[in-house]
């Protein structure tokens, strides 16, 4: 009996840990997909003691016997696709052989970055904390419909006129609003044909892809970008990521069909943390949640920000839950807890709240409400039994269970593979 086709997704603000729980599980799998975001994200993986930053490959890259996809949802920057391919290669071989990517990919271009930063260093402009990648530029081109792809980068005679309109476009703006100096037509091109040979070998059909490899009973783990708390539609609006990283961007990002998912695992920390702007409301504020960013190592993995840290709220968690048909959970970082004498989970939102939360995820003045639960004392890091933590480590994630109303099946308890329980 094989495997279902399952999907691994962060339920927090991102940064949970799904590359670690992708490349545990990913030699089970015929392959791993990317089907959404770009190179704004950031899957720490520990390899062989080595850690590895992936923002664009998924993290499955370093399993010679599974393939890693990435769908026609993700954008994707040449230039980053390539320098991510050429230093992973000191880790492991045959990436390329591997790797598979589908021609429908929007590309990031020059002017998405530069728009990116103008409008995020503009003092007329919102600031929402972007990673300064040109992610929502690109998304906003797709959208528009004047989108350059991966397909049209393999012939100058398609690339030309697209290029040259979507050109005219960006270069008004660039010169007339933001008052910089225009790019060049002939440059872009250039670089965008040279790109496109390169990429040639590694394309693919990854629809039908999928749908081969699960006629030759083999699954596929959907692994997403970002948490779905950053999802355009589902989270804190407008502080959010430019596509769909919940559940519901897996068969327009991968090109299945929504029922080709059987299994859906979340992600979430033992606490939470965001990077950026916007709402959090069990933000903690004072020494501990320093001493939690320090001991957790909550630094940006593709930005280098340091990570906003506050405890599990629980109320958000139960509704992404609902929401996303979530099977089952994993639990990381709860090795960052030891030692503490208190820990805490927020269970509700005063009645003040009520009215405000909900569809829109409106957080700004929520107020939450805590159960208070006692820490643990002896180490639960690099635990590989779950008989072995604590009474007070179990009590903490019963409670997770109990209040979420899904099972726990995955604890990490340290950067490494082998540092994981699984019930």
């Amino acid at each position: 009996m094989t495997l279902s086709n399952t999907a691994i997704l962060g339920l927090q603000w991102g940064d949970e840990g799904k590359g670690k729980i992708v490349n545990f599980l990913a030699g089970n799998f015929g392959a791993a997909c990317r089907y959404q975001g770009g190179h704004n994200a950031g899957h720490t993986l520990i390899i062989d003691g080595k850690k590895i930053v992936l923002h664009l490959l998924p993290s499955s890259i370093c399993h010679n016997d599974s393939l890693s996809l990435i769908g026609k949802g993700v954008v994707i920057s040449y230039e980053a696709l390539f320098s991510e391919i050429d230093e992973i290669s000191n880790v492991t071989s045959g990436i390329t052989d591997r790797l598979k990517i589908s021609p429908a990919c929007v590309l990031i271009q020059p002017y998405h970055q530069l728009i990116d930063l103008y409008k995020e260093k503009s003092n007329s402009q919102k600031t929402i904390g972007t990673t300064l990648r040109g992610i929502g530029p690109a998304y906003e081109d797709k959208v528009a419909r004047r989108a350059i792809r991966v397909v049209d980068t393999l012939s100058e005679n398609k690339l030309r006129p697209l290029l040259e309109e979507t050109l005219d476009f960006y270069n008004f703006s660039i010169e007339k609003f933001f008052g910089k100096e225009a790019l060049s037509l002939n440059s872009l091109i250039d670089e965008n044909l040279v790109f496109g040979e390169k990429v040639k070998p590694m394309l693919a059909d990854v629809s039908m892809l999928i749908k081969k490899l699960n006629e030759q009973e083999k699954s596929v783990l959907f692994e997403g970008a970002q948490g779905t708390l950053l999802d355009i539609d589902q989270g804190t609006y407008p502080f959010v990521t430019s596509s769909n990283c919940s559940p519901s961007g897996i068969a327009a990002g991968a090109g299945c069909g929504p029922l080709d998912v059987g299994n859906i695992l979340g992600v979430v920390k033992a606490y939470v943390t965001r990077v950026g702007e916007g709402p959090m409301p069990t933000e903690i504020y004072d020494d501990l949640g320093e001493y939690i960013a320090k001991t957790g190592g909550e630094v940006g993995a593709t930005t280098g920000r340091p990570r906003r840290c506050g405890w599990f709220d629980a109320v958000l968690m139960k509704r992404i839950i609902q929401t996303n048909s979530i099977s089952g959970l994993c639990l990381t970082k709860i090795d960052v807890l030891d030692g503490l004498d208190e820990i805490k989970i927020c269970k509700a939102y005063d009645s003040s709240s009520e009215s405000i939360f909900g569809e829109c995820m409106d957080l700004e003045n929520v107020n939450p409400i805590y159960e208070n639960l006692s820490g643990w004392k002896s180490p639960t890091k690099n635990l590989t039994n779950y008989g072995e933590l604590p009474d007070e480590a179990k009590n903490f994630i019963s409670y997770i269970e109990d209040i979420c109303e899904v099972p726990v099946k995955i604890i990490s308890t340290g950067p490494d593979d082998q540092s994981t329980i699984v019930r």
